[in-house]
């Protein structure tokens, strides 16, 4: 059972626990709750730290924990529905997003996500980095606003082509830097282009920014570059969104000759292109080398996170790009949120300069190749009404098609009451999806059998739904 877990299944019982108490009654010991529970110091402590933050209870250092006087509602509560009107109508949905990062409850296999589960992290190299970076004399000074110079050179430095350290500017992570070059380049109202199906982070965090998104459809070689062409003269739109190798969800990676298709389109458009390049460590099999790599003329906007490679809280990434948009991107950042924190920063950099870099993706290459093996052969062997659309040269997912009488919200509920997640496919259309579709993930379970267990939870709920 993992940490996480943990603590909710104690807070829940600690919850229900003051529900049958008065105001003021203390609750059993931190000593006996470790004992009785068989849970360790630090998971109590964060459980009560949980149900105080509700407001349920009350904690006195060296005294111990209480329930909360009740609060009552008074009659001449605050009317807020004022706020429905001064809002207007634009929604900020996180709905799918929140789906995909919750953990699931005990006894349920996640075959959903797109972080790498702990088993497969680097947590203890990673604690050696941040503890010797934080030792550094100025490891708590500002750093410089666009990111430090080693970092921007080694988020460059991986592109090749004639990117520079000056075109590289340090970011919250993928997806603030997804929204951070959505709200930069493109105006509220406008158009943009994706692929489709696509991510639902990007699809949502372009809605939040007030744009449209218009579907361009995708192949088992993803983007088809004569439709591309045909969405931009029809729309007008100045942004491709797409992700080029291990598409998500697809696992679909474009070809030399097709990036550079897209590239002549859009130049001829005068667009850019938004190349999200999140699984460029997800590959045991040689990639065609980033778009912007093969960018002459400032078309691409290319990102790059170390978030989905290393851990969930690693939240650096680089965006780089070239000329005014370049230029932009850098004043919003420092509008909208400074700079990236430095010590996060110097972690990293002690992190990748590293041999536990290079040692880390040799591991995890190999471990997600027996995944992904492992999930093909299961789908295969104990569903094989569900299609697999392709069989990615690596990545973290596998994108199935139901056969076509199947209510695609059906089969996910049943999957869940079977005791396994898996993601709808509906999230990831921006428009009508033409069929049902379901994402299934091979990096989220501990291990192999747990991945293998979680497909025969999956044949089973579709063989009832």
């Amino acid at each position: 059972m993992n940490d996480d877990s943990s603590i909710v299944r104690l807070a829940a019982i600690l919850r229900e626990e003051t529900r049958r108490l008065r105001p003021g009654d203390r609750l059993p010991s931190s000593r006996e709750l470790v004992r009785t529970h068989n849970v360790s110091p630090v998971t109590v402590s964060r459980a009560l730290g949980q149900l105080a933050a509700e407001g349920l209870v009350i904690t006195k250092p060296g005294s111990g924990a209480y329930v909360a006087p009740a609060v009552t509602r008074r009659d001449d509560a605050a009317d807020l529905s004022w706020q429905t009107v001064a809002l207007g109508d634009r929604v900020v949905d996180d709905t799918e997003m929140i789906g995909l990062l919750t953990p699931p409850p005990d006894g349920v296999i996640p075959l959903t996500g797109g972080y790498l589960n702990p088993a497969l992290r680097p947590s203890k190299a990673l604690s050696g980095a941040a503890s010797r970076a934080l030792r550094r004399p100025d490891a708590w000074a500002a750093p410089p606003l666009t990111g430090l110079p080693e970092l921007r050179r080694w988020f460059a430095q991986e592109l090749g082509g004639d990117v520079t350290p000056a075109d590289a500017l340090v970011v919250n992570g993928g997806q603030a830097a997804l929204t951070h070059t959505f709200r930069a380049i493109a105006a509220p109202g406008t158009p943009i282009l994706v692929e489709t199906p696509t991510y639902p982070g990007a699809l949502a965090s372009a809605r939040a920014a007030g744009l449209r998104a218009t579907a361009v459809p995708v192949d088992r070689d993803g983007v088809r570059p004569e439709l591309l062409a045909e969405a931009f003269a029809v729309t007008g739109a100045r942004v491709f969104y797409c992700q080029p190798t291990l598409h998500n969800p697809t696992g679909a990676t474009l070809s030399l000759e097709r990036r550079r298709q897209v590239l002549a389109i859009a130049r001829a458009a005068g667009a850019f292109v938004i190349e999200d390049d999140y699984a460029r460590y997800f590959t045991a099999a040689p990639a065609p080398p980033p778009m912007i790599s093969l960018d002459g003329h400032g078309t691409v906007v290319h990102i790059n996170s170390l978030t989905k490679a290393l851990s969930p809280s690693m939240r650096i990434a680089g965006v780089v790009a070239r000329g005014p948009v370049a230029r932009r991107l850098r004043a919003s950042q420092v509008v909208e949120s400074s700079f990236v924190a430095r010590p996060l920063q110097e972690a990293a950099l002690e992190f990748i300069s590293s041999s536990a870099w290079r040692r880390h993706l040799a591991t995890l290459g190999t471990e997600l190749t027996v995944r992904r093996d492992a999930l093909a052969a299961a789908l295969t062997a104990r569903v094989p009404a569900a299609e697999i659309h392709l069989i990615p040269r690596g990545g973290l997912h596998m994108w199935l098609r139901l056969p076509a009488d199947r209510d695609e919200d059906a089969v996910v509920e049943a999957a869940r009451l079977a005791g396994v997640l898996v993601s709808p496919g509906r999230i990831y259309y921006p428009a009508e999806p033409p069929g049902p579709r379901i994402r299934v993930t091979h990096s989220a379970p501990i291990h192999v059998a747990e991945l293998v267990e979680g497909v025969r939870r999956l044949a089973t709920a579709l063989d009832g739904s």
